[in-house]
């Protein structure tokens, strides 16, 4: 019984390292990011965290960020806490205010970041699952013209650490 009570005792000092599930990658190149991003704000259920440099909300028709936008807000009208940080000193802050104040009227937080560093970070972690991460910007010409480069992954312990980290940049 006693040995039973210390091998137990000592299991808890050293605790075993949880198995971990390989994460899925998926390539997303150009356009097919902008396509991934508005799938997966889609289904996305509990949680949208995401920060990027520049979100530039056109009025033309096809624009692809207010598709992005318009995703966002629906996420957030059927019960999906989101959250999106956005670079707020030039030379982007007049296009992330304007970004920021249409995804603000349709209930989704939007925090400007402001300070001694930029906030270049294009990333989105959705549901403490998914991540995208990569090169693209939230503007028309990054979604369809330029060329970009992402990943998609499906990996739950990484997604919680961006979040960790999104969290943070203020």
């Amino acid at each position: 019984m006693v040995w039973c009570f210390l091998a137990l005792l000592l299991l808890g000092a050293h605790p075993v390292p949880a198995q971990t599930v390989p994460a899925r990658a998926s390539l997303l190149e150009d356009g097919a990011y902008g396509r991934e991003l508005i799938t997966r704000i889609g289904q996305a259920k509990r949680r949208i965290i995401c920060a990027f440099y520049l979100f530039k909300v056109g009025e033309r028709r096809g624009n692809l960020p207010a598709a992005v936008a318009r995703e966002l807000v629906r996420a957030r009208q059927r019960g999906v806490e989101v959250t999106v940080i956005l670079e707020g000193e030039k030379p982007v802050g007049d296009d992330n205010r304007a970004a920021a104040s249409l995804l603000a009227r349709g209930g989704v937080r939007v925090l400007l970041a402001r300070g001694k560093k930029a906030t270049h970070v294009k990333a989105i972690a959705i549901d403490d699952r998914y991540v995208l991460l990569g090169s693209h910007n939230l503007s028309h010409s990054a979604l369809s013209r330029n060329d970009e480069l992402s990943v998609l992954l499906d990996a739950p312990e990484l997604a919680a650490q961006v979040g960790r980290y999104l969290e943070r940049i203020r």
